[in-house]
């Protein structure tokens, strides 16, 4: 497995991006070293059914109390691919996002939001033999984060894919096609401007669900001079 060529280091934004403020406090400030890679790198890990819960792919559902979530059902697809356009079956894409009204279930979130006791906002889903994923879940509502005056994120979901071992993984955001705030978010605008356009997803009514639940496509490509941008 090789590591990052310059051509992935252009899908990619850089380790500092002065707009986005946390990157100039948590980015190294010294070069980075490469690391030999090792079989523990290389070959794994491996996933099975075994690893998932019957409801770990639907999050209008996995975290189900009194009753059903709030908000715009939404169905979220796509395939997981290689740089050579590959599928990779049998990898784990974990998915976490905030609810209808943007919010987290997280200690740290103080957004003055309702929390939905319905919506845990997370799941989980091995790839098939097509590296196709499937994830049933809610719009994610926009919400202000502090990073400059009336800073506001845009509806997003971030993913982590593993693809054929640690050394791909990917951990990434997608966004959705037509939001106002694109423009305006610091995140969004990291990657160059040919790759971040790969992070934002298509409305696809060929998927939709009729009477159920809108459908967008987004396919991830791990790696490669077309690779999904990672997360900033």
């Amino acid at each position: 497995m090789k590591p990052f060529t310059p051509k992935d280091k252009d899908s990619h934004p850089t380790l500092i991006h002065p707009p986005y403020k946390s990157s100039n406090l948590r980015s190294p400030s010294k070069n980075s070293i490469i690391v030999p890679q090792t079989i523990t790198e290389l070959t794994g890990p491996q996933f099975d059914a075994s690893a998932l819960g019957e409801l770990d792919n639907d999050l209008t559902r996995n975290g189900r109390k009194t009753g059903e979530p709030l908000g715009e059902r939404l169905i979220v697809t796509g395939r997981v691919l290689e740089e050579n356009g590959k599928p990779i079956p049998n990898t784990m894409v974990e998915v976490w996002q905030a609810n209808a009204a943007g919010r987290y279930i997280d200690l740290d979130d103080q957004h003055e939001a309702p929390l939905d006791p319905n919506f845990l906002g997370a799941g989980r889903m091995i790839t098939d033999k097509n590296g196709e994923y499937r994830f049933l879940t809610l719009r994610p509502g926009a919400y202000p984060w502090g990073n400059h005056y009336n800073a506001w994120r845009p509806s997003h979901i971030h993913f982590s894919v593993i693809g054929p071992n640690m050394m791909t993984r990917l951990v990434t955001q997608m966004y959705f096609d037509g939001d106002p705030l694109l423009k305006y978010d610091p995140i969004y605008q990291g990657p160059p401007d040919e790759a971040r356009k790969r992070l934002v997803a298509d409305f696809s009514l060929d998927d939709t669900e009729e009477g159920y639940a809108l459908a967008y496509r987004w396919d991830i490509v791990i790696r490669g001079h077309k690779a999904t941008p990672a997360d900033a």
